[in-house]
C-alpha cells in the first residue's frame, strides 16, 4: 500500500487550467481517470490527510503509485477525453454503468435501396432509424403488425427478397396485403422509401397528420359509395390507434425528451431511463452499477449522461434531458451534448407538472431495480460463496478460489484439434476473458500432450506480462521495461484453481507445465466425465464430492461451459477446412478480391488457364497480385472431377472458391 505522499507532485509543477487527470498503480496500470476545471486545485484534494478522505477514495490513493494529468483547452474537451479514457482504460475505481441486458430496438434500414423493418439488438448502424429500446421483443412485433395494415413496408431478410425477385411471386405478407411487395415491382423504390419514411415519421410521433389524411379519404370514399374501400381505410385507422395506445400519452405536449432516475445506497446505484418522444413512452432501460468511487447522486447522473449518448448522434440525442440532480459542470455537460445532436438541448430539473410526476414514476421505477438487483445478488452470492468454499474445503486450499480456469480439448478423430480456456470469476463466467488455442507442437490425437502444450502457452503469456510490468524478474536478473500504456492484460491475473476436463493423466500433464515453469502458487484439479470424480495431482484416488453439493455444481458448469466453448471452435475450425479453396491460401488476398476473381472468371478452373495479364484485368487485382495468384493455383493440385450420379456426366468446371470462414475473435494463434 503506498503514501499517497511518496508520488505526491511538487508545489507549482501541476497546472490551473482544465484538463484530465489518470491515477496508476505500481505496475503502470491506469486505476482511475478524472477531469477538472483547475487540476491544481482537484488534484490538491487528493493529497491530504488519507484520514480525512472518503473510504473508497482513500482505498484508491493507497493503492495508486503515481499520478499524471493532461492539459485541454475547454471543459467540453475534458469531459470527451475522460469518456475515451474510460473506455479504453476500463479502470476499476471508476462507476461504469452495463447494462443488465441486450435491449431490442425496431430499426428501419433506411440504407438499404428498399428500407426493411425489423428487430435489432447490440451497436447502432449508420444510416439506420432506431425507436425504442423496448422491454421485450414481443413488444416491438406486434406494434409493426398493427402498423404494417397501413404502412406495408417490406419485413422479409435478404435472402427471402431476392428469392422472391427471381421466381416473381412475393411472400405471404405480399398476398395478405402487409407488404407493398418491391421484390416483384408492385411499387418503385422511391415510393416504398417514402413509405419507409411515413412509418418513421408516425413512430417519432408525429400521428396527427396520418390520421387526418386517412380520416379524409375514408369520408371521400363513403360519399363516393365506395364502402369496401371506406371500410378498409377504417380499419386502417383503427389499427393505428391500437398501435398508439400501446404507448400512453404522458406528456400532452407532444414533448421529446428522456428522464433520468437514480436510486442508490452506500455501495450500489440503479439508474432507469425513460424514453419519451411525440409524449409517448417509447422506451425504457437501466443500469446497476457498484460504487467503487466516491461519488453523489450529480456525479452517477454524469455518467450516465456519458454511457448513454457517448455513441450517439443526431436525434438519437433528445432536445430535453431531465435529470434529478445537475452535474458539477452542467453547461460543459450541456454543450457535449448539444454537438452530439447539433442542436441545442436542455439538461435540467422538472421542478412542477406532468414531467416532475413522470420523474417520480421513473425514480420508483430505480428504487424496485435495485431492491429486485440486491433480492437476486443476494441469493446467488449466498449459493455462489458456498460453492467456493465447499470447492476449497473439499481441494485443501488457503481461500476460495475467487478465480477459476478451466481448459479442455477438442478434436474430431485427430485432425483440427483444438483447446478452450473459460474464465469463472466468484462463481460467474466471465466470457471476455475466454481463449482458444491451436494446437502446434504436433499432428495427431493425445489429449495429455495437448493438455500439457495449453497450460504451458497460457502461463508463460502470464510470465511474459508479469515481467512487462515488473511484477516478475528472471533468475539471471534482466528485467524488462515497464509498459506504460496503462491497459488490461491479456493474461495478466492468474487463477487460484485450473480445473482441466479430464482424469489423472491430464491433472498431471497439467501440473507437471505449471512445475516446469516455477509455478507453486496455482492449484489444479480434474474432473473426470464418467462419475464426476475430482482427481487431484499426485493421489491415487479421487475426491468424491456429494451430489447435491454446490461445489459439485459449480466445478460441472465450468467444465461443461469449456467443453461447449472448445466443441463450438472445433465445429467452426473444421467447417472453415472443409469448405476452403485454393485461393483462400493467396497472402494479401481478401474476400471481396476472391469473389471477384471466380466471378469475372467462372470457376477456378478457367482462372488457372488464365495468363497474368489477364488476371490484371479484374478490377482491383494488380501485377503483382496477379502473380502471386497464378503461381499460388500452380502450385495447388486440382481437385478430382465431379460426377453427377444422376446421369454419370462428369462435371468440367469446379465448384467456386470459398470465400473462407471468419477467424475466431480472440483465438490464440
Amino acid at each position: 500500500m503506498a503514501d499517497p505522499s511518496s508520488y505526491r507532485p511538487q508545489p507549482g509543477q501541476i497546472p490551473d487550467s482544465p484538463g484530465v487527470y489518470r491515477f496508476r498503480d505500481e505496475h503502470r496500470r491506469v486505476i482511475y481517470v478524472g477531469k477538472a476545471k483547475s487540476l491544481r486545485q482537484r488534484l490538491a484534494n487528493y493529497f491530504q490527510d488519507v484520514a480525512g478522505l472518503h473510504p473508497r477514495t482513500a482505498t484508491m490513493v493507497t493503492t495508486a503509485a503515481s499520478v499524471e494529468w493532461t492539459v485541454v483547452a475547454t471543459e467540453v474537451e475534458a469531459l470527451q477525453l475522460e469518456y475515451s479514457w474510460i473506455k479504453e482504460y476500463d479502470p476499476r475505481f471508476n462507476v461504469k454503468y452495463r447494462d443488465d441486458k441486450s435491449y431490442p430496438s425496431l430499426a428501419v434500414t433506411l440504407n438499404e435501396e428498399y428500407p426493411r423493418v425489423q428487430v435489432m439488438r447490440g451497436p447502432k448502424k449508420k444510416g439506420v432509424r432506431y425507436f425504442g429500446p423496448y422491454a421485450h421483443a414481443w413488444a416491438i412485433r406486434e406494434t409493426v403488425d398493427l402498423m404494417l395494415r397501413v404502412f406495408p413496408v417490406r419485413t422479409c431478410s435478404a435472402g427471402v427478397f431476392k428469392r422472391s425477385a427471381q421466381i416473381g411471386r412475393p411472400c405471404l405478407l405480399g398476398y395478405i396485403g402487409k407488404c407493398a411487395a418491391p421484390c416483384v415491382g408492385r411499387i418503385s423504390p422511391e415510393d416504398h422509401r417514402e413509405l419507409a419514411e411515413d412509418f418513421c415519421d408516425f413512430m417519432a410521433g408525429r400521428t396527427g397528420t396520418h390520421l387526418s389524411r386517412l380520416e379524409q379519404r375514408m369520408h371521400e370514399a363513403a360519399e363516393e359509395m365506395e364502402y369496401e374501400k371506406a371500410a378498409r381505410l377504417r380499419d386502417d385507422i383503427g389499427a393505428l390507434r391500437r398501435a398508439m395506445e400501446k404507448n400512453a400519452v404522458v406528456l400532452a405536449d407532444a414533448t421529446d425528451a428522456d428522464l433520468i432516475a437514480v436510486a442508490e445506497d452506500e455501495l450500489e446505484a440503479a439508474v432507469q431511463i425513460f424514453h419519451v418522444r411525440g409524449g409517448r413512452v417509447r422506451g425504457q432501460r437501466g443500469w446497476v452499477t457498484d460504487k467503487v468511487e466516491a461519488v453523489d447522486t450529480a456525479g452517477l447522473v454524469e455518467h450516465a449522461l456519458q454511457q448513454l449518448y457517448g455513441e450517439e448522434s443526431g436525434e438519437s440525442v433528445p432536445k430535453e434531458v431531465l435529470v434529478p440532480a445537475l452535474p458539477e459542470d452542467t453547461p460543459a455537460l450541456a454543450q457535449w451534448l448539444a454537438e452530439r445532436r447539433g442542436s441545442q438541448i436542455s439538461l435540467r430539473i422538472p421542478q412542477r407538472g406532468d414531467k416532475k410526476a413522470l420523474m417520480e414514476t421513473v425514480h420508483r421505477n430505480a428504487q424496485q431495480s435495485l431492491a429486485l438487483h440486491k433480492t437476486k445478488r443476494a441469493s446467488d452470492l449466498t449459493t455462489r460463496s458456498r460453492a467456493l468454499e465447499e470447492i476449497a474445503e473439499a481441494l485443501e486450499l488457503d481461500s476460495a478460489p475467487l478465480r477459476i480456469e478451466c481448459f479442455d480439448i477438442s478434436h474430431l478423430q485427430g485432425d483440427d484439434v483444438v483447446a478452450s480456456m473459460v474464465v469463472f470469476e466468484d462463481g460467474l463466467a466471465r466470457k471476455s476473458e475466454y481463449r482458444r488455442f491451436q494446437i502446434k507442437s504436433f499432428a495427431g490425437q493425445d489429449d495429455v500432450r495437448s493438455m500439457h502444450e495449453v497450460v504451458s502457452r497460457r502461463f508463460r503469456r502470464y510470465l511474459r506480462e508479469k515481467l512487462k510490468t515488473g511484477e516478475w524478474v528472471p533468475e539471471d536478473g534482466d528485467d524488462a521495461p515497464a509498459e506504460d500504456d496503462g491497459r488490461p492484460k491479456r493474461f495478466a491475473y492468474p487463477p487460484q484453481l485450473v480445473v482441466v476436463d479430464g482424469g489423472r493423466p491430464q491433472v498431471a500433464a497439467a501440473q507437471r507445465a505449471l512445475e516446469e515453469l516455477g509455478i507453486d502458487d496455482v492449484a489444479v484439479c480434474g474432473l473426470a466425465k464418467r462419475l464426476e470424480e475430482v482427481w487431484l495431482p499426485g493421489e491415487d484416488d479421487p475426491v468424491v464430492l456429494p451430489r447435491t453439493s454446490e461445489g459439485l455444481y459449480l466445478l460441472q458448469r465450468v467444465r461443461d461451459e469449456a467443453h461447449r466453448f472448445a466443441i463450438q471452435y472445433q465445429r467452426a475450425k473444421r467447417g472453415k477446412r472443409l469448405t476452403s479453396g485454393p485461393l483462400d491460401d493467396v497472402p494479401g488476398l481478401g474476400e471481396s478480391r476472391r469473389q471477384a476473381l471466380v466471378k469475372h472468371f467462372g470457376s477456378v478452373k478457367k482462372l488457372r488457364q488464365a495468363t497474368i495479364d489477364q488476371i490484371c484485368e479484374v478490377p482491383g487485382i494488380g501485377r503483382k497480385t496477379a502473380e502471386t495468384v497464378a503461381a499460388a493455383l500452380a502450385r495447388a493440385v486440382p481437385a478430382a472431377p465431379a460426377v453427377n450420379t444422376a446421369t454419370g456426366e462428369i462435371m468440367e468446371d469446379e465448384p467456386p472458391a470459398s470465400a473462407g470462414a471468419t477467424s475466431e475473435r480472440g483465438t490464440e494463434q
